[in-house]
């Protein structure tokens, strides 16, 4: 079965998250009115903070999915640093028995 994803503008996704903050609608009121997939408008909100800079309104990624990437990014050096000491290790090892 061929999956398509749906693409949504950045614009799309302001004014959804711009409605669900100000109508007082629910999120899964707000994706069935805009035809969007369940859940996603509460991803997005999430995802997403709205900034406002002179007048306009723009999409930044959030606080928490900013930290999120900054946790992924350590664990993968974290992995890499725990594969080099792994390897000196037995260099320290292979090294030892040579001399001794």
């Amino acid at each position: 079965m061929d999956k398509r994803y749906r693409m949504y503008t950045q614009e799309f996704k302001l004014e959804a998250l711009e409605l669900l903050k100000h109508s007082g609608k629910s999120a899964a009121q707000l994706e069935r009115e805009l035809g969007i997939t369940k859940g996603l408008l509460l991803k997005w909100r999430d995802r997403y903070q709205v900034r406002r800079e002179g007048g306009e309104a723009s999409l930044a990624p959030s606080d928490l999915a900013v930290a999120q990437g900054e946790v992924r990014h350590l664990r993968r050096q974290l992995a890499i640093t725990e594969q080099e000491r792994d390897i000196l290790k037995k260099a320290v090892s292979i090294f030892s028995r040579l001399e001794g």
